[in-house]
């Protein structure tokens, strides 16, 4: 009978190969995942003092952005063919809103009840909206959408797969 003599050394070679494997594949879960998610929501300051945020559209086409609802913390998803901030009604429990009184809404899935209700506040980067108009959907669907009763006070413009949302220059004090 032969007798073989493990070679450590071969054992070590094997064993940073596959090392080195789960390190590729990890970066590469990373590397997608960034594109997947998008940068993120980016704020500046322009030279005229108006605050700008820049958001990175998603692989599906869509935005998304960090902001907060009355001091919480949230992720939206911006719409603007939803006329209101709407988000389920287990989000709005879960943000302790108030729920006001019950309408029929129009949604992408055909009509729905919903309540109204007002935001304190909403924040998406730099930009700060209080008394913000809300809808709460009884049916469950997933994220807040940013709809037009926050975005009807800012500048909107969509180029080479980026939407910027700016202070819009008006008259007056551009309170509503």
């Amino acid at each position: 009978m032969e007798n073989q003599v493990s070679n450590p050394d071969s054992r070590l070679g094997r064993r940073m190969l596959w090392i080195a494997a789960l390190g590729m594949l990890g970066g590469l879960y990373l590397l997608f995942s960034a594109f997947e998610n998008g940068a993120g929501t980016v704020t500046s300051i322009g030279s005229d003092g108006n605050v700008m945020v820049v958001l990175e559209q998603d692989r599906n086409g869509h935005y998304e952005a960090e902001g907060s609802i009355n001091g919480q913390q949230v992720s939206f998803l911006v719409d603007t063919g939803a006329t209101d901030v709407a988000m389920p009604e287990s989000t709005a429990r879960a943000l302790g809103l108030k729920f006001g009184p019950r309408v029929k809404v129009m949604t992408a899935a055909g009509p729905a009840t919903a309540w109204v209700t007002r935001l304190d506040e909403v924040t998406v980067g730099g930009l700060r909206r209080t008394n913000v108009r809300a809808s709460i959907t009884a049916g469950e669907f997933d994220g807040i959408l940013l709809g037009m009763s926050f975005l009807k006070h800012y500048s909107l413009q969509q180029n080479d797969g980026r939407l910027m949302i700016s202070e819009a220059v008006v008259g007056g004090n551009g309170e509503n």
